[in-house]
């Protein structure tokens, strides 16, 4: 029996007043921006001003000042008379992201065979074991598997590495929410996770690094076959059409 798809949903908190309001809010919705799934539904995903103000507990100007800094920062964009939107990529921009990663966490396997400790590689090893049954737990596997790739960028010890790879994480995370459920991506996922790790304890840099680059272009060749519905619906211009094609969320 087929699920009924999750509508995506904003959750922020309520912000402390006593620092800056702008820099807060803007944190507090990049990280709800970065925890709900972009990907999982077709249409554009409009930002409600006002819900925002109400659900952060401060007047609407630090929210207007935070939603340009965060456009800014490419996180969300302006439509002229419809109002602030989650960016969301291309399936082309979503394969050459992967294909970037790919290179970034190779070139860090190779680096983590070389510096990596005992004691960093038993974490790993427990991470990529993860003990549960992927299928009955997806949306806690597909968590540990960015937290997975993102300890084997940080254990290179390259912070450059890090940033960069920081800066792709909101849309690589919710590509991978969405694709961890598709043709026992999450099995395999697992499979490709213990031989990474069995590699990089054998300190084989480079069958290590080919591993980490195949399993990620495996997710660019997934999504250049399966991923038409990263091509979004068009943002609809007449205004008594709007409220029907594009979901306002926030909570």
């Amino acid at each position: 029996m087929e699920r009924t798809p999750k509508v995506a949903q904003l959750v922020v908190r309520p912000l402390d007043a006593s620092l800056g309001l702008r820099r807060l809010a803007s944190d507090a919705i990049k990280r709800a921006i970065t925890e709900m799934d972009i990907y999982g539904q077709r249409g554009e995903i409009r930002l409600d001003e006002r819900q925002l103000s109400r659900d952060l507990g401060v007047s609407r100007t630090p929210i207007r000042e935070a939603l340009s800094l965060l456009e800014q920062e490419g996180f969300v964009r302006s439509i002229p008379r419809r109002g602030m939107y989650i960016v969301r990529k291309t399936k082309q921009q979503i394969v050459e992201m992967i294909t970037v990663w790919a290179a970034i966490e190779s070139v860090a396997a190779m680096l983590v065979c070389e510096r990596a400790t005992a004691e960093e590689l038993a974490e790993l090893r427990t991470i990529a074991e993860f003990r549960k049954d992927p299928h009955d737990f997806v949306d806690e596997y597909s968590n540990a598997n960015m937290v997975f790739h993102q300890t084997i960028i940080r254990m290179s010890g390259s912070a450059l590495m890090v940033e960069l790879t920081d800066n792709l994480f909101i849309h690589m995370r919710a590509i991978r929410s969405v694709t961890m459920r598709q043709d026992d991506r999450a099995h395999r996922s697992l499979i490709d996770h213990l031989n990474i790790v069995a590699m990089l304890e054998a300190r084989n840099g480079e069958l290590a690094a080919k591993l980490v680059r195949d399993h990620s272009l495996g997710l660019a060749a997934h999504i250049e076959a399966q991923g038409d519905f990263l091509n979004p619906l068009e943002v609809e211009t007449t205004p008594r059409h709007a409220t029907r094609l594009l979901r306002t969320v926030a909570s």
